[in-house]
């Protein structure tokens, strides 16, 4: 298997490979059960690369950083005394979808037309990929992304379903467009936040650093564009079409890609989703009032079972695990 792995990594990026040759390439890294061997070659493929030093050393750098974050996830699911489990060969998948991405960038321009990739998050992971301009995409869980380097009209398009921390490489002469169901987001070089699942009824975008410009787009349009500043959330009620910019705490938006959960009198309502999405379990409730709970608190590392009890003790309420489900109950 490891032999059909390379040969198939081997014939991908050659610059006579075929069209089929190199999505056959990129299949590989969608499926879980080559994860470890996929780790071994691309690690030596790093090692022996020809590359520029600076872009050698980029690569390994940013290889053993990703690598580190599924080692944290397992450590963190030994921790648990409940069978609530992580899938870290799909994390593994993800990291390493994008990871290919960047190795194989002069494979990935000589396609003749758009050419769409596509990976997702699953529930209670958090992973990362690079893109072949450098670009770094943070996806939370439960999220998808599609993503072309030379989209339509040549341009790197994204395609978001969920929800995602952006650091975009400048590029001015070759613009950035994160799709999502609402509205497009214009980028040249900046550091974004993006929450736009399908379930929620609001989507945001967030700007930490540079600009970005909001266009309306065939079913929902805007007055006009919108331009953020770094400190700005914008805000888009898709129930009501309403538009509304206010200033925000960035960490509080973005404590999740650190893999923290910070709650500033956050209903339990909204605390259950982000709960779900970050630990990969289903959570419902007995009692409608419990939804109407607030919470003040930061969570860091803590396994679902620690900030559980912290929640017992500080609203008052039970909870029982059945598997990957649990029920949040009042006490009596």
């Amino acid at each position: 298997m490891h032999h059909i792995i390379k040969k198939t990594l081997n014939k991908g990026k050659s610059e006579f490979a075929s069209e089929s040759e190199k999505r056959d390439m990129l299949k590989l890294f969608h499926e879980t059960e080559n994860e470890y061997q996929l780790k071994e070659i691309l690690f030596n493929e790093l090692v022996n690369s020809e590359a520029e030093e600076a872009s050698s050393q980029f690569l390994k750098k940013l290889f053993t950083r990703l690598w580190s974050k599924i080692e944290k996830k397992k450590g963190q699911e030994q921790k648990s005394t409940v069978r609530l489990i992580i899938p870290l060969g799909r994390i593994a998948g993800a990291v390493l979808f994008g990871l290919v991405i960047g190795i194989y960038t002069s494979s990935l321009k000589t396609f003749k037309k758009p050419v769409y990739y596509e990976t997702n998050t699953p529930k209670g992971s958090v992973s990362e990929m690079v893109l072949p301009d450098s670009s770094l995409i943070i996806l939370n869980g439960g999220s998808t992304i599609k993503y072309s380097y030379n989209g339509q009209k040549g341009i790197r398009e994204v395609f978001l379903n969920g929800e995602a921390w952006f650091d975009v490489h400048k590029n001015r002469k070759k613009p950035f467009v994160v799709h999502t169901a609402c509205y497009d987001v214009i980028v040249t070089g900046t550091r974004f936040n993006i929450k736009s699942y399908a379930s929620d009824k609001s989507f945001t975008t967030t700007l930490e650093e540079g600009e970005v410009v909001i266009n309306g787009t065939e079913k929902f349009k805007l007055a006009e564009s919108i331009t953020l500043v770094p400190g700005e959330q914008f805000v888009f009620d898709r129930d009501i079409k309403e538009v509304n910019i206010k200033k925000i705490n960035i960490n509080q938006v973005t404590s999740w890609k650190d893999n923290k959960l910070i709650f500033v009198n956050t209903s339990m309502k909204e605390a259950i989703v982000l709960l779900e999405r970050k630990y990969g379990v289903d959570i419902e409730v007995n009692n409608s009032e419990i939804l109407d709970l607030h919470v003040y608190a930061t969570f860091e590392d803590e396994t679902i079972i620690e900030l559980l009890e912290y929640l017992k003790d500080l609203l008052h309420i039970n909870y029982q695990i059945f598997d990957q489900k649990i029920l949040i109950t009042t006490t009596n």
